[in-house]
């Protein structure tokens, strides 16, 4: 079993350390991974400068790109061989909720995908992350799970493990994605020469957040499991939108 394994928080980041050493216990495992933080990087891909791809001391390599770039080159034609699967993470924090639009960790399982490939998107959930051992042994056995299961050709699953010691995970939950309240406002500052600098807020807080979410899942000790749709057609307003563009005028 072949696995690529890349990441949004850099080739040095503990959590895709621990990640491909308890993969490779029984995979083959290449690991392409951004050569810094590229965290927020969502599905962006660097079409105005050239790759570079380094192999580091550690044997990963390192892209100077975003998570997509390393996943599309890594699979279009970094490679000498094709792998089975693409594993993403583990991410240093939670991707939950609306987190997916902007998360490198998803895009980096979402692009596996689109190229035809089972995807898996796994997180740490937790303020200040510890417990990657606890994250890296539910990795082990989703994807152990996925090999011989694997879910349909336009679906990845984003996994969101509570930052606990294993014996405290309750079990697993499939869920859907809670929501969260607007951002919070962007903060302004000045730089030493006077000029103005924003930073982006904080995300909001949670608002949908009952039982079925990945929050909820989250916070009462169980691995979220949230199976998410490549296809991002909205169907069932096919309806209402085809009568309201009867009544617009080319005029």
């Amino acid at each position: 079993m072949r696995i690529l394994i890349s990441n949004d928080d850099g080739f040095l980041a503990p959590g895709i350390n621990i990640l491909a050493k308890v993969l490779g216990e029984f995979a083959d495992i290449t690991v392409v991974a951004p050569d810094r933080n590229r965290s927020g990087a969502s599905n962006s891909l660097t079409l105005d400068n050239p790759l570079r791809a380094t192999t580091a001391a550690n044997g990963f390599i390192s892209v100077n790109g975003t998570p997509t770039d390393c996943v599309h080159l890594a699979v279009t034609g970094l490679l000498d061989e094709m792998p089975d699967m693409v594993v993403s993470g583990i991410n240093e924090g939670s991707n939950l909720s609306d987190d997916v639009l902007y998360s490198g960790t998803v895009a980096a399982a979402t692009e596996g995908r689109f190229l035809g490939l089972p995807s898996i998107a796994v997180s740490l959930a937790g303020p200040k992350c510890k417990h990657y051992d606890t994250a890296a042994h539910i990795a082990k056995i989703l994807v152990l799970r996925l090999k011989e299961n694997r879910p349909p050709a336009d679906t990845i699953l984003n996994v969101n493990v509570p930052d606990l010691p294993l014996s405290e995970i309750k079990g697993f939950q499939i869920t859907r994605l809670g929501t969260r309240h607007v951002a919070e406002p962007t903060i302004k500052h000045t730089d030493p020469r006077g000029r103005k600098i924003y930073w982006v807020g904080q995300p909001g807080p949670e608002q949908d957040a009952g039982p079925g979410t990945d929050f909820h899942a989250v916070s009462s000790g169980y691995v979220s499991i949230t199976p998410l749709h490549l296809d991002m057609t909205h169907y069932t307003v096919f309806e209402q939108l085809s009568n309201w563009v009867k009544e617009i005028s080319l005029a």
